[in-house]
């Protein structure tokens, strides 16, 4: 692992410079590739009715996606730190973009599912080498803005992708929802390429290794950050979930107001990538431990609260998603912190972690919506208050970060 002096030479050095759209373009894109996940939410009923098949098998179009794009990571990360992030992200998305365009095509279920599968696969080849990119390439003083921005694309992107499809969906049919996103992923594939500083030669090519993931899971402080991650999504989602499940409205609640309640987090999420100047001046563990308890606490609120009516509870979800804002870029940038250069692969099992635990989520709400809302939103505020248990073991910093 390369001492401070090393890494800090790294980041003043001319390979760390970014050209000023690379920033803006891997948001951008990164809202694109991670919205796929979602896009096929508001359209399941017309999938279903063309693959002559029932919801509930369409649904794993979600599932499929969601499975293959987490574990892609664990692939895609060492490749990015071997190869270098620029070459996997202009690799990772034009194949994307072909399989986007590809799914509309599809004549049943059973090759449906398995282009979802791919498509999934190929997407996870965004988030660990976009974020390899802004550790190599950005400047240390405006680096916790380009995690934030970064970070909060994804989060934004379970809305954006949902709204986006939605209106497509109404006014062009289902398939146009993906010809649409695979048109968005080829130019953002081109801007990209661009935008992007050509990778440098990797020092220690062994770093990209798969054999260096346990060596990552033994360095200290890594498992219980991976840990605090897993959190994050899965008491997110889990509300989200709960509200659709057993909201205050019932079992079946109206989908257009669902969809303005997640509207009504956007704000939030891309009001803390503005507020990142302030929040650097604070240790990334102490904003994990801080947001996280946050999140437990607004969480918990909501199970009393949720009945008062839409604007209760919107701004207490608006909240509960500003904590998760915070939180996100705060785990990336103390992942990367103790990585060394092994940095796309760190972030690539930070970013396995975040989406097992969105994958949970939706079991969670499950699992206790039987009960109610007032069941799920508690059960998402233990969630997050074991990630905020597990924080106070950061706040004594192995070393120096970037």
């Amino acid at each position: 692992m390369p001492s401070p002096q090393t890494t800090d030479r790294t980041a003043r050095g001319p390979g760390a410079s970014a050209h000023p759209l690379a920033v803006p373009a891997l948001a951008v894109t990164g809202v694109l590739v991670v919205g796929q996940l979602y896009a096929v939410l508001p359209v399941l009923g017309p999938v279903a009715a063309d693959w002559d098949t029932d919801r509930s098998t369409a649904a794993w179009a979600v599932t499929a996606f969601a499975v293959a794009y987490a574990a892609g990571f664990l692939a895609w990360g060492p490749a990015a730190d071997r190869y270098g992030p620029r070459r996997v992200i202009l690799l990772g998305a034009p194949v994307t973009a072909l399989l986007t365009a590809a799914l509309p095509l599809a004549p049943d279920a059973v090759s449906g599912l398995a282009l979802r599968a791919l498509q999934g696969l190929a997407a996870a080849s965004f988030a660990p080498a976009a974020f390899g990119y802004v550790a190599a390439r950005v400047p240390a003083h405006r680096r916790v803005t380009a995690i934030t921005w970064l970070t909060s694309s994804f989060l934004a992107s379970a809305v954006i992708g949902q709204l986006a499809a939605q209106a497509v969906g109404q006014a062009a049919g289902w398939r146009w929802v993906f010809f649409a996103g695979a048109l968005c992923l080829a130019a953002a594939a081109l801007l990209l390429r661009f935008a992007l500083a050509p990778d440098e030669a990797p020092a220690d090519t062994a770093a990209g290794a798969p054999g260096g993931i346990p060596a990552l899971l033994r360095t200290p402080g890594l498992p219980v950050l991976y840990g605090a991650t897993a959190t994050v999504l899965l008491g997110l989602v889990a509300v989200y979930g709960g509200l659709e499940l057993a909201g205050p409205d019932g079992p079946a609640p109206d989908p257009d107001a669902l969809l303005a309640l997640r509207a009504g987090a956007l704000p939030a999420m891309f009001a803390v990538p503005l507020l990142s100047g302030v929040l650097a001046r604070s240790a990334p563990e102490a904003r994990i431990c801080a947001s996280l308890a946050g999140a437990a606490l607004t969480a918990a609120l909501l199970a009393p609260f949720a009945d008062a009516g839409p604007l209760a509870a919107g701004v207490l979800l608006a909240l509960l998603a500003g904590c998760v804002a915070v939180a996100a870029p705060a785990l990336v940038q103390a992942v990367g912190a103790r990585a060394g250069r092994a940095r796309a692969t760190a972030t690539a099992l930070y970013t396995f972690a975040l989406f097992v635990g969105a994958g949970a989520g939706p079991q969670l709400a499950a699992a206790l919506s039987g009960r109610g809302f007032t069941a799920v939103a508690p059960g998402a505020a233990a969630v997050l208050a074991l990630g905020c248990a597990l924080s106070p073991a950061l706040l004594r910093r192995p070393r120096r970060g970037e």
